[in-house]
């Protein structure tokens, strides 16, 4: 196989294997790694076969390139969607991913639950809401059978602007902490 074979090969693999990234993403890489290639062998003198078993596959590389490309649009990205794929790819990685990701699933649960309630109590009111009984909390949420008996409700109306308040900030504070830590993993990964 001649040389200029072999790289013409590699690229169309690793173009092949871009798929999600823009056209003009993939030809940016793909322009990028040929020069590298070339480069590399004429510089070294080594054959193109070593450069490219150096590179490795083209599926891996490509593969680094599609997970680089996720974690960077992610850490710009509001989306907790987005950010909790981003979280969970991060995970497959390392413990720090893992603890990512289950901080960011905790985060969003208990926001999207603190909202949940609020929203059940100005549907729902006598079902929502938190009751104690003798001094201490007896149930809270949303229930089908409404207030335990003799139990009185702690919030009343107030659980709404407060679960409303509770769930934004721990969305707020989730969405950037987990922008964050995918941004600390991006420069430690470019450190390596």
């Amino acid at each position: 196989m001649t040389t200029e074979l072999a790289i013409d090969n590699y690229l169309t693999s690793l173009r092949l294997h871009l798929g999600p990234l823009t056209i003009a993403e993939r030809e940016e890489i793909v322009r990028e790694i040929g020069a590298h290639i070339r480069d590399s062998a004429e510089e070294s003198g080594t054959s193109v076969e070593t450069v490219l078993a150096r590179l490795g596959p083209a599926t891996d590389l490509a593969a680094q390139y599609r997970e680089g490309l996720l974690i960077r649009t992610a850490s710009r990205s509001f989306s907790p969607l987005v950010l909790l794929r981003a979280a969970l790819r991060l995970a497959t990685k390392s413990i720090f991913g893992i603890f990512v990701f289950f901080c960011s699933v905790i985060g969003y649960s208990f926001g999207a639950g603190f909202v949940v309630v609020a929203f059940a109590k100005a549907i729902v009111p006598s079902h929502t809401g938190a009751w104690v009984q003798d001094g201490r909390l007896v149930s809270a949420g949303a229930f089908v059978y409404g207030m335990p008996p003799m139990a009185h409700e702690v919030l009343g109306m107030w659980a709404i602007p407060l679960g409303l308040i509770a769930g934004s900030l721990t969305l707020l504070l989730t969405t950037f902490l987990v922008r964050n830590s995918l941004r600390i993993s991006q420069r430690v990964q470019a450190r390596l």
